[in-house]
């Protein structure tokens, strides 16, 4: 008798589950760093209670940078399963095809050109995200451009901005720091005031992309079986590509360019559970652990000497992608395309 398959867990009791082991990591994370704290002392300090040393510790250093990997996690999370059924592209992501490099040149300009006012970035940065998402979404109409050519044209795009902050920094120094800051990314400068202006960015991209979920899932079939079953095509992919822009956009302001967050999570996510329902709030939970176990990774593996996030997920995040790119090659040679 052949062995039967074990079966897999559905999607709302494997999001719970994993929404539970992130709440396990945050205490952790909360709890280890140059100063050791217990998780109850870590706990009493989220409440307002404990040693002042360890309240001061806890809510003005480390929260804040676990509100922004989680923050940034889901929405670059999302963001890149928006971007997937919007150009049926299993290698889109924001990271992938320049809307975080767009987002993060808009960010850099605001900060350059008007630093006294923070409030501006993060609608600085959805709005380069934005252009950078509509750029790459006509040319892929346009041309009528191939999976791996669009890919490319997002590489294009992402050079070419680049390009321009590198250009900004050499006419203004001054904003030296922040592109060197933008171009690795991480939390370790996140505060709560940036999070504040970030969060109805991301919060509004994923309200659109709720509201919209039944009709992405649709498009991830193919535009022929949207258009059957009555999805306004055009309609659907430009608010699905403004949601996308709202979450990368958010998430840049304050986190840099973050890399392949939006390009492993809805692969996992899809390799966990069948088809596409759930796939939304299981890569957001996914993207959130991704994103908290990489900083914890980053602050403690070389203690006292910390590495970038953006490291970390650069050596996580490569190898997937071509992986992926091989997989894709593969799989074209089978079907004799």
């Amino acid at each position: 008798m052949k062995a039967e398959r074990c079966p897999r867990l559905g999607t709302r009791p494997l999001t719970a589950l994993l929404a539970v082991l992130l709440a396990g990591l945050c205490l952790f994370s909360l709890s280890v760093g140059a100063s050791s704290l217990s998780p109850a002392q870590s706990l009493a300090a989220l409440l307002g209670r404990g040693e002042d040393i360890a309240r001061r510790i806890v809510l003005y250093v480390r929260l804040p940078r676990l509100l922004g990997a989680l923050l940034a996690g889901s929405a670059l999370a999302l963001a890149g399963v928006l971007l997937q059924r919007v150009l049926l592209n299993p290698l889109a992501a924001p990271s992938v095809i320049g809307v975080n490099a767009g987002a993060g040149l808009f960010a850099l300009c605001a900060m350059a050109f008007f630093p006294a006012h923070p409030g501006l970035t993060p609608l600085a940065a959805f709005a380069g995200a934005l252009v950078s998402a509509l750029t790459v979404y006509a040319l892929a109409q346009l041309t009528g451009a191939s999976r791996s050519s669009i890919v490319l044209a997002g590489v294009a795009v992402s050079s070419l901005l680049g390009a321009v902050m590198d250009a900004i920094v050499t006419l203004i120094p001054d904003a030296a720091g922040a592109r060197s800051a933008f171009s690795i990314g991480g939390f370790e400068s996140v505060t709560l005031d940036q999070l504040r202006f970030a969060l109805p960015l991301c919060s509004a991209g994923a309200v659109l992309a709720w509201l919209l979920r039944r009709e992405s899932g649709i498009l991830a079939l193919g535009d022929e079986t949207a258009r059957g079953l009555g999805v306004r095509v055009g309609a659907v992919r430009l608010a699905l590509v403004a949601a996308a822009a709202l979450l990368a956009g958010g998430a840049v302001s304050f986190a840099g360019l973050l890399g392949f967050v939006g390009l492993i999570t809805p692969h996992a996510a899809r390799a966990m559970v069948r088809g596409e329902d759930g796939i939304m709030p299981l890569s957001m939970v996914l993207g959130a652990l991704l994103t908290t176990l990489c900083d914890l990774i980053a602050r403690t593996l070389f203690a006292p000497y910390e590495l970038p996030v953006g490291v970390v997920l650069a050596f996580l995040g490569a190898p997937f992608f071509l992986y992926l790119l091989f997989r894709g090659k593969r799989s074209n040679r089978h079907d004799g395309t």
